[in-house]
């Protein structure tokens, strides 16, 4: 299933983001690359620093910026805000990609200089490597929040986008397989971590969202469902729902561990924390659809809140789930996070 998706998305963006990131990288920029800061100064590309806020404030102030290479500029509703990346060494997990990274147009302005921002992890589907396929500018991710969270259908969130997986040969399940490159604990602890290192963000899950698409769904929805204490919601767009890489045989324990059904029973059975799981599907997902209904019929009780965004004549697309966002799942996830506050 998942071999076949996306695949001429994946093709368009790949070529679009390979030729505009030839030769760029944090590691390796050229002389004539274009280095941006999120976290503090003056100028292109760089946040507004404010007086650090007091004890009771939410706000988590940047502790360790580092310089991105611009891939490329938001533009319409998004200003001319600058698209990022870095090749991440992941302290937790020891495992190295690239991230992309957008802060929204607000993150700019002087009347919330002092203010924390929420969060949302981007995962794409198929193997998501090398390059992640929301940062093209034939999706229009970014530009498509900046304009919900101008017209108040979306909060103006800070987007991270890293790779999926650590190559195009294998699925990893955005998880800890045994023997394999911690891919659950680079996304779940690893990538959050630079954000916080990067940009104002706010102490509490409630501000922090993981969206993904196919693969990336399924990311998302066992990255909420396994780890509460960072995320509130999840979008998983046309996930699968159960485990399925091979790289798993052998290992069926862990396996287990990291299955959402298996995730959503524990966490209901402990009670929480509350989570809120907003799937998105195509009318046309034959295959994909009937296994969320299930999952939702099934697990969407207690502390785990769902709700489902079927997109009519909507396909197993990326694009399918943009427009799925515009047509009430961003309304509903912004009302169950927190917004910029200071």
């Amino acid at each position: 299933m998942r071999r076949a998706l996306f695949r001429s998305v994946i093709a368009l963006v790949t070529l679009t983001v390979l030729a505009a990131t030839a030769g760029c990288g944090t590691d390796d920029a050229s002389p004539t690359s274009s280095l941006i800061r999120f976290g503090g100064g003056r100028g292109p590309g760089a946040a507004l620093h404010a007086a650090a806020p007091g004890k009771h404030s939410l706000v988590q102030w940047p502790t360790h910026p580092i310089a991105f290479t611009e891939q490329r500029r938001v533009g319409g509703d998004g200003g001319n805000t600058p698209i990022g990346m870095t090749t991440l060494h992941g302290p937790k997990s020891g495992f190295t990609g690239k991230v992309w990274v957008w802060a929204p147009p607000e993150y700019y302005e002087k009347r919330n200089a002092d203010k924390g921002f929420p969060v949302m992890l981007a995962l794409p589907g198929s193997y998501g490597f090398p390059v992640n396929y929301w940062i093209g500018t034939g999706l229009k991710l970014e530009e498509s929040l900046a304009q919900w969270s101008r017209n108040g259908t979306s909060l103006p969130f800070i987007v991270v986008m890293p790779v999926l997986n650590p190559d195009d040969r294998q699925y990893y399940d955005g998880s800890d397989i045994p023997g394999q490159p911690k891919i659950g604990t680079w996304l779940s602890q690893d990538v959050p971590d630079l954000v916080r290192q990067n940009f104002r963000t706010l102490r509490t899950r409630n501000a922090w969202a993981i969206m993904g698409s196919s693969s990336g769904g399924f990311a998302a929805l066992k990255n909420v469902l396994q780890n509460p204490g960072t995320f509130r919601v999840a979008i998983p767009n046309g996930p699968d729902i159960v485990p399925d890489s091979p790289l798993w045989n052998g290992h069926t324990a862990a396996e287990r561990a990291n299955n959402p059904e298996v995730l959503a029973r524990r966490l209901t059975a402990r009670g929480g924390p509350e989570v809120d799981l907003a799937f998105q599907d195509g009318s046309q997902e034959r295959t994909v659809l009937p296994k969320v209904r299930q999952f939702v019929a099934r697990y969407g009780h207690g502390p785990v809140h769902t709700r489902l965004q079927i997109v009519p004549g909507g396909t197993h697309s990326a694009a399918t789930y943009v427009r799925g966002m515009s047509e009430g799942t961003m309304r509903w996830v912004s009302a169950h996070m927190q917004g910029p506050t200071a």
